[in-house]
């Protein structure tokens, strides 16, 4: 049954596995987890970092796009958490308050989010480097951050920085982190020097001693005990160092296996039976491979990952139930430690160390060094080509041991090898590697090959990226790295101009492995490139006149229609040697081929040109052009490369012995063990005059740059002085411009001003005239109401007059009437008298 492999895709929420795992019988791994996007191009988000919550069964994961997920191993559960849109460099998920975390952004800054609410919590500042850890107080309230230049203490109830570690750039911070389960905060600098300090006051309580001369290494990573007791460091190098942090001393020296060079990563496996002393450190060498080893029997337990799906980091959960690893491949393995530890209880094979005082006794007879044992790895089904080969003990105290062989290597037989390659035609894709570093007898001389890269890049390949523009920056590295050891190897490679060519295959497939990548060249240019620099810088002619000499014997129509169209080897056979096929391959197609190549003699590779241009024959025979003939050469071509590898087989057995080119090669001959053998196979005073022609126009050059800059100087300074003359006389000219502009608006403000004056006299008499106007209407106005009032007061006496007129008239009325009466009264009383 397959293992399991979970794709996230576009999905927020569902279960990380579909059946229930079985990790036993797939080497320890619960399930697999990838995140692919399903745009028009289809690609693989990598994962980042990863970090545990406090209980274990639940952790985070963050890819290089900023989606953070969430995923609970015990509800078999996963869900996106957070888009941040850009890349996490840190993650911490063990705080007080069980669903926030924290994260460290590419922008430098730490921000916190809440699982379940997906809202921001907080916004942390201060960092100008990238934040490469986070480290969270047991109490969950205070968090360290470090970058490469600083580190920072967080109170994450407010949120607010506390205190902030400044040091000098010159040293740098390596890693600052929480002893578990107390107050203390380890310091580590990349000088060495670790400090541990008080959380509260920042009062350094110790710091660890200098390691002895010469067993000193530079410290790259750590790992502290669950009981905050021992403190496990390592480096470049295959030492671990063990110390005991409650008396500051040195204690232990393991060394791991030959094949780790350089640790990347150191984690404890916790226990929950052993107090917190936890005995069991997990070990992430170059290789890709975590191995976990017992520290005090030094005994190698069990291991993760391979050569061919290596490691990239690794987490523990707090309870040691899972660990989750970041391939380098970008997805995710979750590894279950009971199916990895299923073997370990089992009697082991007899354990064999050795045990020695540190130089001049310093640390007394406690400091120990021991070497890895060859216990079995304990891992069911395992690969033989994984296998970690440990048998590198020599004689013990008692010197009845002998150092044994690689057991892999030792099974290996050339000829056996053969004949599988004649059988399958090319070696298995997993083991293919192997064989071939097997075939060349690669010596792995690291302390030779480490004074090469030391000598830094070569003069002639500084500006390699302006010839090959290489996409990759790492690839390009990698080249200009393994050229330039070449070039300090020998001087020729660095006059070499098809070097890169001959070399780039090589190096775009061991780009990993630099010291197998130079190795691998070196034993292909001693071996396969014989002769091919005796009439440096020209192309290797004698080289040349062997495969057109077997050419003619086995195809003389095909040679004879090169003649007429004037296409010597130099163009049929040269750019498939320079290049090494890798432009006219595909790479399964080559790696196929040098399966064959490196399995033969060296004259393999020249009978492979002439079964190139025989297996051809048909479209090189209808070319006529020569441009026709170098694209040929230059480019893929319809050819079935078993084809071509069987043909070269019969030739290698047709060809007579005068002009076989075995007769004229060396058989193989391996690198030499320790030291690189001297490279001279080429006409030293053409290189030397080379050299001495090249250091001539160097410095030719040099001096032509120098005047050149002299000149550029003086032309800046008179350009300088032209400009500012220029800026003087523009001024100037701006200056007197300006000035005419003002006198033309003074002088049209002055014909404004009087334009407004006659206007505003005429305004003016307009005025008086509507003045005048109605100062005569307001009199005749006047003149008239006059006029009203005195006929108003005419009328007024008319009335009066004609009013006593009727009141005289009325009282001459009733006088007479009163008269009448007084006369009508006296006739009366007359009467009465006269009666």
């Amino acid at each position: 049954m397959a293992m399991q492999s979970t794709d996230l895709g576009n999905k927020e929420r569902g279960k990380i596995w579909h059946r229930k795992p079985s990790p036993a019988s797939h080497g320890g791994i619960i399930v697999n987890i990838v995140h692919s996007t399903s745009d028009y191009h289809p690609k693989v988000l990598r994962f980042l970092n990863v970090a545990f919550d406090g209980s274990g069964d639940s952790f985070l994961a963050g890819d290089h796009q900023g989606n953070i997920y969430a995923f609970d191993l015990h509800g078999n559960r996963f869900a996106l958490v957070q888009r941040t849109a850009q890349a996490c460099t840190a993650l911490a998920f063990n705080l007080r308050r069980k669903s926030e975390f924290l994260v460290a952004l590419a922008d430098y800054s730490i921000k916190c989010f809440d699982t379940v609410t997906k809202e921001l919590v907080s916004w942390m500042r201060g960092h100008e480097s990238s934040v490469c850890s986070i480290s969270v107080h047991a109490s969950g309230r205070y968090a360290i951050t470090t970058s490469s230049d600083t580190a920072q203490l967080w109170d994450l109830d407010t949120f607010q920085r506390k205190r902030k570690l400044n040091i000098r750039k010159s040293v740098g911070i390596q890693k600052v982190f929480f002893l578990p389960f107390s107050n203390t905060i380890l310091s580590c600098f990349k000088d060495n020097s670790i400090f541990a300090w008080e959380c509260d006051t920042l009062f350094c309580k110790y710091q660890l001693p200098a390691p002895p001369e010469g067993s000193s290494i530079l410290y790259k990573v750590f790992a502290v005990t669950r009981d905050g007791r021992t403190l496990a460091a390592g480096g470049k190098s295959n030492h671990l160092h063990l110390w005991c942090l409650e008396t500051a001393e040195l204690f232990r020296i393991i060394q791991m296996p030959p094949k780790v060079r350089a640790v990347r990563h150191l984690e404890f496996l916790p226990d929950s039976f052993d107090a917190g002393s936890n005995q069991v450190l997990g070990v992430l060498s170059q290789d890709g491979i975590m191995r976990f080893v017992n520290i005090q029997t030094c005994k190698l337990l069990f291991e993760i990952g391979s050569v061919e799906e290596g490691i990239s980091s690794s987490v523990i959960s707090p309870h040691g139930r899972y660990i989750a690893s970041i391939m380098e491949n970008g997805s995710l393995n979750i590894y279950s430690v009971q199916a990895l530890t299923q073997e370990i209880n089992k009697p082991p094979p007899p354990l064999v160390k050795v045990v020695e005082d540190l130089p001049n006794n310093t640390l007394g007879s406690r400091a120990l060094k021991m070497k890895m044992g060859s216990g079995r790895v304990q891992r069911p089904a395992r690969p033989k080509d994984s296998k970690i080969q440990t048998r590198i003990l020599k004689q013990d105290l008692m010197g009845n041991l002998e150092n044994k062989e690689n057991e892999l290597s030792e099974g290996l037989n050339k000829k056996r090898l053969q004949i599988l390659l004649k059988g399958y035609g090319e070696y298995p894709t997993k083991y293919r590697m192997f064989i071939w570093r097997s075939l060349l007898q690669l010596p792995e001389n690291h302390t030779a090959f480490s004074s090469l890269v030391d000598k830094g890049t070569h003069v002639a390949y500084l500006n390699l990226q302006k010839k090959y523009p290489i996409k990759s920056r790492k690839l390009l590295r990698v080249l200009q790295r393994t050229l330039s050891a070449l070039a300090h190897w020998s001087a020729i490679f660095g006059d070499t101009p098809y070097l890169p060519l001959l070399a780039f295959p090589f190096v775009k497939l061991f780009q990993n492995n630099q010291l197998i990548c130079f190795e691998v060249v070196a034993t292909l240019i001693i071996n396969w490139c014989q002769h091919w620099f005796e009439y440096f810088p020209n192309p290797p002619i004698n080289i040349l006149s062997m495969i057109e000499n077997v050419l003619a014997f086995h195809d003389k129509e095909l040679l004879q229609h090169f003649m007429d169209r004037n296409v010597t080897s130099q163009l049929y056979a040269w750019p498939l040697l320079e290049t090494v096929f890798s432009e006219v391959l595909t790479r399964e197609e080559w790696l196929r081929l040098f399966d064959n190549v490196f399995s033969n003699h060296p004259s393999f590779l020249l009978m492979t040109v002439v079964a190139y241009n025989t297996c051809s024959r048909a479209p090189l025979l209808n070319s006529t052009l020569k441009d026709d003939f170098e694209y040929f050469f230059h480019h893929r071509n319809n050819l079935d490369i078993n084809v071509v590898i069987r043909e070269v087989y019969h030739l290698m057995e047709t060809t007579p012995a005068d002009i076989h080119p075995s007769s004229m090669l060396d058989a193989f001959v391996a690198l030499t063990k320790g030291q690189y053998p001297i490279f001279n196979q080429y006409p030293k005073f053409i290189v030397d005059y080379q050299t001495q022609e090249r250091e001539r126009i160097r410095n030719d050059e040099l001096d032509f740059l120098r005047e050149r800059q002299t000149v550029e100087n003086l032309q800046a300074e008179v350009d300088e002085q032209r400009a500012e003359d220029e800026a003087w006389y523009q001024k100037q000219e701006l200056l007197r411009r300006a000035e005419e502009t003002r006198r033309e608006m003074l002088l049209q403000e002055e014909e404004k001003m009087a334009q407004q004056r006659h206007r505003l006299a005429a305004v003016k008499r307009e005025l008086k005239m509507k003045e005048i106007r109605l100062q005569d209407a307001a009199r005749r106005r006047f003149l008239k109401l006059q006029q009203d009032q005195r006929e108003m007061e005419l009328r007024r006496l008319e009335d009066e007059i004609e009013r006593k007129v009727q009141m005289r008239d009325q009282e001459i009325a009733a006088t007479a009437r009163d008269l009448e009466m007084r006369q009508l009264e006296l006739e009366s009383e007359k009467r009465l008298y006269e009666k």
